[in-house]
Formats: C-alpha cells, structure tokens, sequence
C-alpha cells in the first residue's frame, strides 16, 4: 500500500506477491483478507477500477463463509474491502454498485460498533461516512459530498485519515465555487499535516485551478500556499 501511495506500481505488485505467500501461510483468515485489501488500493492506485471491483467480489465471496463469527479485525477487514471497491466503482462512474458496496461496507461498520484501527484498518462508522463523502464527489454529487463531509466529526481518527477527509471537503467546496471556505479547510489541514497537504495531488490541483481562475493573479492565501507546495503560475 506504501509503494502505492509513493507512485511505484510493479514494487507494489511485487510486494503483494509475496504478501500473499506469507498471509497464506499465517493460518489467519483476516491477514490473507487484509492481504487482499491491500491489492484493493494497488489496482485503484493504477486506474484498474473494473479489476479493483472484480477483486472486491471475489475476496468478499472467499471471506463471507466465516462472517457469521467474525471478529473485529475480520470485520474491520471485510468492510475496508467495500470501502476501496465503493471508490474504484465510483470512478468508473457505477453509481449502484458504488451504493452496493457502501451499504455491505456500513452493515460491517455497525456490527463492529464504533471506530477502531483493527489490522490499520481505521475501520468503522465514521470512516464509511467519510467515503460516502469521497464517493459522492467523484461521482459529481458535489453539494452532497460537500454539506455531509463538513458535518462529519473526524477528530477521532488518525490524523493521516483526518486530513485526508479534508481534501475531500475542500475539493467538493471548490467545485461549488465556494473557494473561500474551500482554502479555509486545506490551510487547516496543512497545519494538521503539512507534509500530507503539500505533497498530495489533490491539493496541488486544488491550488493550479484556483491560480488558473485568476488569470494567474492570485490571493496572498494562495500564492503563499502555492509557493509551500512548489506550485507556480501555469503548471
């Protein structure tokens, strides 16, 4: 999952390689679903959103046997599985499996009963809500995504997850012309996490459209923050 996030693909295929030879042999049906997760977020990371799907299905079909007694770590498991599934679905622009995937990944959420980090996971109810958020803006329910995401109450979480959200919500407000508060949220989540905000691809879009929309001209806020994130004029 690492190696995904850091833009190395075949690193990461490699990895989860041999990560499926040493979850097999752990004898633990939640380590090889965790496994599982992780090729999840490596195919997404790609662009692969029908195989990302199909792999959701197919790992869910494989783990769904045990359900009935599972524990925390293998519903915390099982549901983040749905939760990688509902955004690689949302991508491809399938708004019912996307909702699909959504309800089985909050049906998990509410058997577990609260927030939790069972297997890094931080699965639990607010971490369904939150892709409720994600889901919606990438299928362009923008006012959706923007008015459920700033209710959200995230402090609970870690802060990677926290100011992940935050993107989110700063993306759905900019895409609502609601730039102001948009650059209130990302200012925030830069405070929270510099190196996250400055680093990720969401705020840097952010931050081109928003120097583009000025003709090049922008507010102090933001040419501040565009300098921070090694953003200039015509990117």
């Amino acid at each position: 999952m690492v190696l995904g996030k850091l833009g190395e693909p075949e690193l990461a295929w490699i990895a989860a390689d041999r990560g499926l030879a040493a979850a097999q042999s752990s004898g633990r049906s939640e380590v090889t679903g965790s496994l599982f997760r992780a090729v999840t977020h490596c195919l997404l990371a790609t662009g692969r959103f029908t195989a990302t799907v199909q792999l959701v299905n197919d790992a869910a079909a494989v783990m769904q046997p045990e359900l009935g007694d599972a524990n925390n770590e293998y519903l915390s498991v099982y549901g983040t599985l749905f939760l990688a599934g509902a955004m690689a679905a949302a991508r491809a622009e399938d708004r019912a499996t996307t909702q699909t995937f959504l309800r089985e990944a909050d049906e998990a959420a509410q058997r577990l009963g609260a927030d939790a980090n069972h297997m890094w996971t931080i699965f639990g109810p607010t971490n369904v809500a939150i892709h409720c958020v994600a889901t919606a803006g990438e299928l362009g329910d923008i006012q959706v995504a923007a008015d459920l995401g700033s209710r959200i109450d995230t402090t609970a979480l870690p802060v990677e997850r926290r100011v992940r959200h935050s993107l989110e919500v700063a993306r759905a407000l900019s895409s609502w012309n609601r730039t102001d508060e948009a650059l209130a949220v990302l200012l925030e989540a830069e405070q929270a996490a510099p190196e996250q905000v400055r680093h990720h691809y969401l705020s840097r879009e952010l931050v081109i459209g928003w120097i583009r929309g000025t003709g090049g001209r922008p507010s102090h806020p933001v040419a501040d923050l565009a300098r921070r994130l090694g953003v200039v004029a015509g990117s």
